[in-house]
């Protein structure tokens, strides 16, 4: 297995690299939908269950369960092959364990979003824009200690 693993790292790297990119675009994308969402429901006085909160509501689960779900999991299963290749790791830095918290900060904030797309579709959403646009900016947070522990490996 190790053999297999070290003779395909550039190719699950790349998939990995692929994955995150594709999961940090939703989770950038998504707190925003939340701001148009509430922001244009409130501003054109719309109730709930209107097109335009269906429309909100079929883009959000959308994003979420056809692009960041599967992001997310690809993101996961490459990168613990990428933490099984042997000589990859070093486990006795402190880069490994940044990243790693890094990534459930990230996973966190992508279940928190996931909850929040159930509670706007159930009418039961007691966040403003001005809280789902400071929400949107978390996972840079997040991205900023990932790059830095893997490119700087403090």
């Amino acid at each position: 297995m190790t053999d297999f693993l070290a003779s395909t790292y550039p190719w699950i790297k790349s998939m990995h690299v692929m994955s995150i990119l594709a999961w940090m675009a939703g989770l950038f994308y998504l707190p925003r939908l939340y701001v148009y969402h509430v922001e244009g429901l409130k501003k054109q006085g719309v109730v709930r269950g209107s097109d335009m909160d269906l429309l909100f509501q079929h883009q959000e689960r959308l994003l979420l369960k056809a692009i960041m779900n599967p992001a997310m999991i690809s993101s996961w299963l490459f990168g613990l092959a990428l933490v099984l290749t042997p000589g990859i790791v070093d486990w006795t830095s402190a880069w490994p364990w940044a990243k790693g918290a890094g990534v459930i900060g990230m996973t966190w904030f992508h279940m928190w979003c996931a909850a929040r797309r159930k509670d706007l579709a159930s009418g039961a959403n007691q966040l403003t824009g001005r809280q789902y646009r400071m929400m949107n900016e978390v996972p840079t947070l997040f991205m900023i200690v990932i790059v830095l522990a893997v490119i700087v490996k403090f």
